[in-house]
């Protein structure tokens, strides 16, 4: 059978306070390129798009699609859950 659970029955792990002191993934992007010195057009030619385009993913206006995800996760050397602001390191 199917239940549905109301809103006081799902425990999360993150309190209110934690959740709005998370980054956006957009700003952790950025945070990582320029700890590494890169300029976006670095990046850009590594995903194999343009650098608008990949301006569009640090300013949040375009999704990053998953490959380039796995890609920056593997070339920066971090996990997923880190780029999109759910763990550390």
């Amino acid at each position: 059978t199917f239940s549905v659970l109301s809103i006081h029955q799902i425990r999360c792990s993150y309190t209110f306070l934690e959740v709005s002191r998370l980054k956006e993934y957009w700003e952790v992007l950025r945070d990582l390129r320029e700890d590494h010195d890169l300029r976006q057009e670095d990046i850009a030619r590594l995903l194999g798009t343009t650098q608008q385009v990949y301006s569009r993913y640090e300013k949040g206006i375009n999704e990053l699609p998953i490959r380039h995800l796995v890609a920056l996760c593997r070339f920066y050397g971090v996990s997923a859950d880190y780029i999109l602001g759910l763990s550390g390191r």
